[in-house]
């Protein structure tokens, strides 16, 4: 029985599905929008939206005299890619800073020809 068990698992070992959610986040972040499975999407659309509410949360402390270190380590530590990390607090945070919530959107697409999964665009909003 699956009591409490919460989460997708993907059919995928953790370490297999932390590198598949960690790889998707950053070509998200990089390309504005990826194409991939609806559970796939699913998975990094909460992820993603932590990552931009702390690089959101590290534009405020940039205002005051500590700098946002902490911040800037907590997102690295998930991104694959260090010019990603850049460009989310330098450009995607500050797109977001008057929006509560909601920075990703599904869009539908159909079902992929070779296994019928059902395929989606996961994007950032604008």
């Amino acid at each position: 029985m699956r009591h409490r068990v919460a989460g997708r698992h993907l059919d995928r070992s953790t370490s297999n599905r932390v590198a598949l959610a960690r790889n998707l986040m950053t070509e998200l972040f990089r390309h504005g929008r990826i194409r991939t499975t609806r559970a796939k999407a699913e998975l990094v659309r909460a992820q993603a939206e932590r990552m931009v509410t702390i690089a959101k949360r590290g534009q405020t402390k940039r205002d005051a005299a500590q700098p946002d270190v902490h911040e800037r380590r907590l997102v690295a530590a998930v991104l694959t890619d260090d010019g990603v990390v850049k460009q989310l607090f330098d450009e995607i945070a500050p797109r977001y800073a008057t929006r509560p919530g909601g920075y990703t959107r599904v869009f539908r697409l159909g079902q992929r020809l070779g296994d019928g999964a059902e395929m989606v665009m996961l994007e950032l909003v604008d």
